[in-house]
């Protein structure tokens, strides 16, 4: 892997992990309730599960979920399952309780298990390790190595985009402050994870 190549693969995986997403949308909505740093804190999660899926592709397992019409269906269904979930509980949220009480009731484990939860359900993310990544390896020195930094590199951009939606989400909070303004914020980011859930649905192999 040469310099040349690390300076096309840093912007084209940082634009990755800046596009709006399931767990992008996760950290805003999760800061507008919890504030910044349990919100990137909880970010850790959607890294575990990245982490475990790069090493799946370098392993070449992606080629089972790449052929396997049923495990990918599979998946499908349970990761809108839970994106459906959760959108239902952000619908029902009470914005006084959760500023009252949310600190109590939601432990950093939870919020750290809805982001790898989030992040473990989308099968189409693996496939992007398996078909994004290989592009910058040079085939002619090992592979394993540079397909290992690679990415390290990306859970590293991926952590500016945890915080960076996560900033986000608290400069929303201002303007969200009042509990009708909250209502309608929550209500708006369960209608986008149903959106999200329905596109992850009617998702094809590539």
């Amino acid at each position: 892997m040469d310099i040349s190549a690390l300076l096309l693969f840093i912007p084209a995986c940082f634009a990755l992990n800046m596009a709006p997403g399931p767990n992008n949308l996760l950290s805003v909505s999760n800061a507008t309730r919890y504030g910044f740093k349990r919100s990137s804190l909880a970010g850790f999660g959607r890294l575990l599960a990245f982490a475990i899926m790069i090493a799946l592709a370098s392993a070449g397992l992606a080629a089972v979920l790449q052929t396997s019409a049923m495990l990918f269906q599979g998946l499908k269904i349970i990761g809108a399952a839970y994106l459906i979930y959760l959108a239902i509980q952000l619908w029902r949220a009470e914005p006084d309780a959760s500023a009252q009480a949310g600190d109590v009731q939601v432990s950093m484990l939870r919020l750290a298990w809805q982001e790898f939860l989030v992040a473990a359900g989308n099968p189409k993310a693996i496939l992007i390790f398996s078909a994004f990544l290989p592009q910058f390896v040079d085939v002619s020195r090992p592979v394993a190595g540079q397909f290992m930094v690679l990415g390290a590199m990306f859970l590293c951009l991926e952590v500016i985009a945890i915080c960076a939606y996560a900033g986000m989400g608290v400069h929303l909070q201002r303007w969200f402050a009042e509990p009708r303004g909250k209502r309608l914020f929550n209500r708006g980011c369960a209608v986008l994870l149903t959106g999200a859930a329905s596109m992850l649905l009617v998702a094809r192999r590539s």
